[in-house]
């Protein structure tokens, strides 16, 4: 999953939330250098993956664009999927999505020491450019993947992808909501276990 969905899974504790945000930065079992709250966000992070990588609504939404983007199929399904969790934000949350947006990012304001060098560069351009409110229209969707092309040096051809989703919303939209009922589940149960394992 992409950067909202993370964030939304990881309930309402703050540094669970920044750890669970980061942890793409945070390599092998550094995390344990971090703190109890910290660590439980990078192992939620990891669990969602897990979860989503081998989960067959994903493998469907991802074989849609295997022929086009090979190997990038599955970051496209991610960011995709962030598309439909912001578009439809209001049936997941009760807090409208740009308040819950500008509290996250008061939050990574308030903790900008703590975070990976590769996100202390990232967040001035995510606010700059509001990313994750954008997520709920195409055209950010648009934005995101003209970058993320541009990070494999026009190889990937992502940029081209929301011809797909353009294509194929209706499908691609069933797919996120069955899945991410799921992936809640999943998630809420993991974070739950986890933070009786570190006595949180």
């Amino acid at each position: 999953m992409n950067f909202l969905a993370h964030i939304y899974l990881s309930g309402e504790n703050e540094m669970i939330t920044i750890g669970n945000f980061v942890a793409d930065a945070i390599r092998g079992n550094k995390y344990k250098l971090l703190s109890p709250e910290f660590q439980v966000g990078v192992k939620l992070h990891r669990h969602i993956d897990t979860f989503t990588d081998a989960h067959p609504i994903v493998r469907q939404s991802t074989k849609r664009l295997h022929k086009n983007y090979s190997h990038y199929s599955g970051v496209i399904v991610d960011i995709l999927y962030d598309h439909f969790l912001a578009k439809n934000w209001h049936k997941y949350s009760d807090m409208p999505l740009e308040q819950y947006i500008d509290n996250f990012y008061d939050s990574l304001k308030a903790h900008f020491d703590i975070l990976p060098e590769r996100f202390q560069k990232l967040m001035p351009f995510m606010i700059a450019d509001n990313w994750l409110l954008s997520y709920a229209e195409v055209e950010g969707i648009q934005r995101v993947l003209n970058g993320m092309n541009r990070r494999t040096k026009h190889k990937s051809g992502m940029n081209l992808a929301t011809n797909e989703l353009k294509e194929f919303y209706a499908e691609f939209e069933d797919e996120f909501t069955r899945f991410f009922e799921e992936l809640i589940a999943t998630s809420n149960a993991k974070r739950t276990e986890l933070t009786k394992a570190y006595n949180l």
